[in-house]
C-alpha cells in the first residue's frame, strides 16, 4: 500500500480509502461478511475508512463502529459525513449549529468512538449561513470530538467563500474536499482540484468506478443487473442517449485496459490517483473478493501513452453522465430562474402578452 499526505494537513493516507457507504442495507446485509472486509482492509495497509450518518440510516457507522471497537482504531483514521436527512423533523437534516451538534454526537455513538478524525459537511446547504457551519464545526474541534473538518461535492466557488469566510472569521478551515472523479465524470479537473491545489486542500475522491459503468460488468451494449441499477434504474436506462455514450466508451477503454494488460477497473482506479493534486480514493467493496480485485487497482500505474488514449475517449474536464456528479444543481431548476413572482393578474396578463 502507498500513502500520499493529505492536503497540507501533516497526515498521511493510504491511496485508498475503504468506503463503508454498502455496509448494511444499502449493500451487504451481512454483517460478518462486512467485518471481514474491514479486518481484510486493514491487513492490507489500508488506514482510513470512510462513512456517513445516511448510509443504510446509521447501520453502515455501527457496523464500522463495533469493528473497530474490537480491532483497535488509534492508527486508523476515521470519517464521516453529515447533511442528509436522518428524520421526519424538517430539522434533522442540512448544515446548521442545531444539527451538527446533533449529527456529531449521534455519529460518536455510532462509532463507538470519542472522536471523529475527519468530520464532513456531505453536500452545500443554500439555506444556511457557511459561518454558522463553520462556527460549530469549529466548537467541536475545540472540544476534541472532531480533528479536522471537510467538504464533499461542493464546487469551487463555495469552497473559495468557505476558506475565506473561515480566515475572516477565525474559524476552522476545511482541510478537505470529496469530489466526484472518474474516467467518465472529468468536470472537476476544470476548477475543482485546482482550487483545492491552491488553498492546499486533501482530495479523496468518490465514484472512481463511474456508478458501475467501469466495473467491467458493462459493455457491448448491455447494462447487467446490479444492486445499483436496481436502486436508480433512471441511470442505467440503456434507451437514453447519455448511456449509450457511455457503452460506447466503455467499450474503448475496455480495450485500452486489455492492451495495457490490466482489468478495466483497475485502469479506472489508477487513472484517479495518477492526479497529482488527489490524495486517495475511495472503493466500495461489498465482499473481501472485491476488495482484493481494489487492491490489485491500487498497485497500477499509467504512462502518458495510456493517458493520452484515454483522454481521447473521454476529453479532460469534460462528463459523459451529470448523474453521477453528486452536484446540486437546485440554481438550474425553474423556480428559481423566475426573475419575480407573479404579484396578481396585471402581472399575469402582462406576461402573457409578452
Amino acid at each position: 500500500m502507498k500513502y500520499r499526505r493529505l492536503g497540507r494537513s501533516g497526515i498521511q493516507v493510504s491511496e485508498l480509502v475503504l468506503g463503508a457507504m454498502m455496509f448494511g442495507s444499502w449493500g451487504t446485509r451481512d454483517e460478518d461478511e462486512a467485518r471481514r472486509v474491514i479486518v481484510r482492509a486493514v491487513e492490507s495497509g489500508i488506514n482510513f475508512i470512510d462513512t456517513a450518518d445516511t448510509y443504510s440510516d446509521g447501520q453502515s457507522e455501527r457496523v464500522v463502529g463495533s469493528v473497530l471497537h474490537d480491532i483497535g482504531r488509534d492508527n486508523l483514521i476515521m470519517a464521516t459525513k453529515f447533511h442528509m436527512p436522518m428524520g421526519p423533523d424538517r430539522n434533522e437534516r442540512g448544515n446548521s449549529r442545531r444539527w451538527i451538534r446533533r449529527a456529531c454526537e449521534a455519529s460518536l455513538r455510532r462509532l463507538r468512538t470519542d472522536r471523529i478524525d475527519l468530520y464532513q459537511v456531505h453536500r452545500p446547504d443554500p439555506s444556511c449561513d457557511i459561518d454558522e457551519t463553520l462556527g460549530a464545526l469549529t466548537d467541536l474541534v475545540r472540544e476534541g470530538k472532531v480533528l479536522l473538518i471537510g467538504t464533499s461535492t461542493f464546487p469551487a466557488e463555495q469552497i473559495v467563500e468557505a476558506q475565506w469566510t473561515a480566515e475572516r472569521r477565525h474559524r476552522e478551515r476545511f482541510r478537505s474536499e470529496q469530489p466526484p472523479y472518474s474516467i467518465l465524470s472529468r468536470s472537476v479537473e476544470t476548477a475543482v482540484l485546482p482550487t483545492c491545489g491552491r488553498y492546499g486542500l486533501g482530495v479523496i475522491t468518490w465514484g472512481p468506478l463511474g456508478g458501475g459503468w467501469l466495473s467491467g460488468r458493462f459493455g457491448s451494449g448491455a447494462v447487467n443487473t446490479t444492486l445499483r441499477s436496481e436502486r436508480q434504474p433512471h441511470k442505467y436506462d440503456v434507451s437514453r442517449p447519455s448511456n449509450q455514450v457511455k457503452l460506447a466508451a466503455v467499450d474503448r477503454l475496455s480495450m485500452i485496459a486489455r492492451d495495457a494488460g490490466m482489468s478495466l477497473l483497475e485502469l479506472s482506479v489508477a487513472f484517479v490517483l495518477e492526479h497529482p493534486l488527489v490524495s486517495a480514493t475511495i472503493v466500495g467493496p461489498r465482499s473481501v473478493d472485491q476488495l482484493d480485485a481494489y487492491l490489485a487497482a491500487g498497485g497500477r500505474r499509467l504512462d502518458s501513452d495510456i493517458l493520452d488514449a484515454i483522454d481521447d475517449v473521454v476529453a479532460p474536464g469534460s462528463d459523459i453522465e451529470p448523474l453521477e456528479l453528486g452536484w446540486d444543481r437546485s440554481q438550474l431548476e425553474v423556480e428559481f430562474r423566475r426573475r419575480r413572482r407573479d404579484h396578481g393578474p396585471e402581472t399575469s396578463l402582462r406576461r402573457a402578452s409578452t
